[in-house]
């Protein structure tokens, strides 16, 4: 690769924050099936293999485990999204601000992204005055992304500092999937979701290629890519009714990362004269054990490459859009030598992908 693009956008910090909830995934899955399953449901063994199988050690969860079962529908679920929301959003994005070294009313745009919960005014908007943010903040509230919104929001951020290089923008994602729990759904997709997903925020602070921060381990943003797959569209979502989510969740999420991942990260990387081989560091979604295993063996990477996406996922599981910002504040802890090329990998709801490529 090329000298770094001294006009790139930089990640200068990364915060990611957790409910004081926390429990061992048997406890959560074990409280979960009473709730979900009769005694006698023949699913309940099967619930119980999912939690076992999903790589998944501990989870935090916005309530006290046993209040689940004191949520009587939508409207109560989303006044506790809504409360948590506010509490662990501003924790992250106080920490990412204050690591970076940047006042709230330096922040030009903040993007905000959450698949789990509705709030209209948006989170940004009820945060804006709570930690400091300028009238004049350009916002830009996304909802729908799910998964794939870490790595997406990142790149969008990139392309408006690429138009911005003297501004700064912040994303701050919230994501409480166990508020998403429906008791009444017996489905495999919801037995399946129900024992994988967490609960989390996280906050990226970038900065424009005219205001660079100094310091080790502040990876710039060099470039972006998204892909939309064909007839994909019922492969992950929500249906939302009366009740609130329920999952979308086909078995074909490990096949299409099969299918195109490879493919579209080569080229992606030819591009800019790599290879998966130049990566030395994988900043990548932990969407479950065979996606990862799928992603490893597609791309031909050592085991070790990954490994950061096990550890996200089995001490906190699948955050949705926070995972992958999870993996990334990881990287920025233990940072490469200078000059390592990274890649950022996300999928998600349409069915599709994120990519999005990184050098320390």
């Amino acid at each position: 690769m090329s000298d770094v693009d001294v006009r790139a956008p930089q990640v200068a910090s990364v915060a990611v924050r957790f409910p004081a909830h926390r429990y061992r995934q048997e406890d959560i899955v074990a409280e979960f099936a009473q709730l979900c399953l009769p005694a006698s449901h023949p699913s309940r063994e099967a619930f119980a293999r999912f939690g076992r199988n999903t790589g998944v050690r501990t989870r935090h969860l916005a309530l006290p485990l046993d209040s689940y079962a004191d949520i009587t529908g939508f409207t109560q679920a989303n006044d506790h999204f809504i409360e948590v929301a506010l509490e662990l959003g501003e924790a992250a994005l106080r920490g990412a601000l204050d690591a970076a070294g940047v006042d709230a009313a330096e922040v030009d745009l903040i993007a905000t992204t959450s698949v789990t919960g509705l709030a209209v005014p948006s989170l940004e908007a009820r945060l804006a005055q709570r930690v400091g943010l300028r009238p004049d903040v350009k916002r830009l509230p996304l909802f729908g992304l799910g998964c794939v919104a870490g790595a997406a929001g990142v790149a969008r951020l990139h392309d408006y500092l690429r138009a911005w290089p003297g501004h700064t923008a912040v994303l701050l994602a919230v994501e409480l999937c166990s508020l998403t729990l429906q008791q009444e759904d017996t489905t495999a997709a919801n037995l399946v979701a129900t024992s994988l997903f967490g609960d989390g925020a996280a906050a990226v602070v970038l900065v424009g290629g005219d205001r660079p921060l100094p310091g080790p381990g502040r990876p710039r943003v060099l470039a972006t890519r998204s892909r939309l797959y064909p007839d994909t569209e019922q492969v992950m979502g929500w249906r939302i009714g009366s009740s609130g989510f329920r999952i979308v969740l086909s078995t074909e999420v490990a096949p299409i990362a099969e299918r195109y991942l490879g493919d579209d990260v080569r080229g992606f990387l030819a591009e800019f004269g790599l290879s998966p081989a130049d990566v030395g560091t994988w900043v990548c979604h932990p969407g479950g054990p065979k996606v990862i295993d799928t992603v490893q063996r597609v791309l031909d990477l050592p085991a070790a490459a990954l490994e950061p996406t096990r550890m996200s996922l089995a001490a906190r599981g699948n955050l949705s859009s926070v995972s992958v910002l999870d993996v990334l504040h990881a990287g920025l802890a233990d940072p490469p030598p200078p000059g390592t090329p990274g890649l950022m990998i996300a999928m998600g709801p349409g069915f599709c992908s994120e990519l999005v490529l990184l050098e320390w």
